[in-house]
């Protein structure tokens, strides 16, 4: 009597054609990344463009580490972007501030890490590991940031993203004027409506700046609440089917009318505080406002973080479950892959363009009032039970 087969051997058979000097990168990903790491990169290659990239799907990022520095905004993100891969971003200020410089015509190098540092500050030049730039680099952009904040349209609280919708204008402007194109992060986003977000946003030479300015008497300050409910806002909207559906909000006597479901996914460069920022949209529209929600549809995270430290950099997609910020029912479809983003980020993008065509721009920042419309209303409705 033949052996019954297992039901543990009916994956795909590991008999990869050999790679050749014709050898397509999607092509490589899909048949040659077969096991570790590398099959976790497959694996994200695959959920990011089969079923994250879906029309009823709202994607937002979070970026950590230097990831603007190593031209990863230019190379990747923008293509992102202009693709309508992208739908938000949360990030920390320091992608933003060094991605400005590129937009404003200055320039950063490739290095040798194993410089001294002390002769580069002999020679004012700066180091991001293996990236050099010249000090001006620094006092330049600095100095492009205290001029745009001056303007009176900036005199005033508001969040983060309205901040960087605002200032990303005038990046596209300088961009304009030097004769450079899609340079700069923030003036992709301000040109495609794409939120930027800043957790921490005293936390970067932006912020310092603002600092600087607030002692001259400028009125511009960061409201860390609107952040929080706008990003939730976005999140719901989302899974209310606002977004893909493109209607308009109504509210009657509290009470948002509803559209079919979309879904939302999170796509995680790194972890930080931008990680955590845009997991706790969830536990803030289901344990803060009392809605009734269940968690993101999908979940995925490029790091090298270890989730046994405790750390929230390393926390799986399955302790995220145990506070609302996952749907339990969706934890087969994330995945997690131990890699430097600098390596993961390049070839998801490359694959995501070869295997799937641009989806229609969100343009999530103009419609930012409208859903907190909805948040407004679903939160009013749920404290009239």
């Amino acid at each position: 009597m033949a052996k019954k087969r297992s039901k543990f051997l009916r994956g795909r058979r590991i008999d990869p054609a050999p790679i050749t000097g014709e050898t397509k990168l999607a092509d490589l990903v899909d048949n040659a990344f077969i096991a570790y790491n590398a099959a976790r990169l497959r694996e994200a290659c695959q959920l990011f463009t089969q079923k994250m990239l879906e029309p009823d799907v709202t994607i937002g990022v979070t970026l950590t580490g230097a990831l603007t520095p190593a031209g990863l905004g230019i190379s990747a993100l923008i293509p992102l972007i202009q693709a309508g891969f992208i739908d938000w971003i949360i990030s920390t200020g320091a992608n933003f501030y060094h991605d400005t410089h590129f937009g404003i015509g200055l320039s950063m190098h490739e290095g040798n890490a194993q410089t001294s540092d002390i002769v580069l500050r002999d020679e004012q030049v700066v180091r991001i590991y293996d990236i050099f730039f010249d000090y001006s680099v620094l006092l330049d952009t600095d100095a492009f940031f205290r001029r745009v904040i001056e303007g009176p349209e900036f005199q005033r609280p508001m969040s983060t993203a309205e901040f960087h919708y605002l200032a990303g204008r005038y990046v596209l402007e300088r961009e304009r004027k030097l004769g450079l194109k899609n340079k700069s992060l923030l003036a992709a986003a301000h040109e495609y409506a794409v939120p930027l977000y800043t957790s921490s946003p005293g936390d970067s030479s932006i912020g310092m700046n603002v600092a600087a300015k607030s002692l001259q008497g400028n009125k511009l300050a960061f409201d860390p609440s609107l952040d929080v409910n706008e990003t939730a806002a976005i999140v719901l909207a989302a899974k209310r089917g606002l977004i893909h559906s493109g209607r308009n909000l109504t509210v009657r006597k509290g009470a948002a009318t509803r559209s079919k479901p979309g879904r939302s996914a999170i796509f995680i460069l790194g972890g930080g505080s931008p990680k955590n920022f845009a997991l706790q949209t969830e536990p803030q529209i289901q344990e803060v406002l009392g809605i009734d929600e269940r968690g993101h549809d999908y979940f995925l995270q490029i790091t090298d973080a270890r989730p046994d430290t405790g750390g929230l950099s390393g926390a799986t997609p399955g302790e995220a479950v145990s506070w609302g910020k996952v749907d339990p029912d969706r934890l087969p479809d994330a995945v997690v892959c131990y890699l430097d983003s600098t390596v993961a980020l390049p070839i998801i993008t490359a694959y995501a363009l070869a295997r799937h065509k641009p989806r229609e721009t969100k343009r999530l920042y103009e419609r930012c009032g409208e859903f907190m419309e909805l948040l407004l209303a679903e939160y009013q409705k749920s404290h009239r039970k």
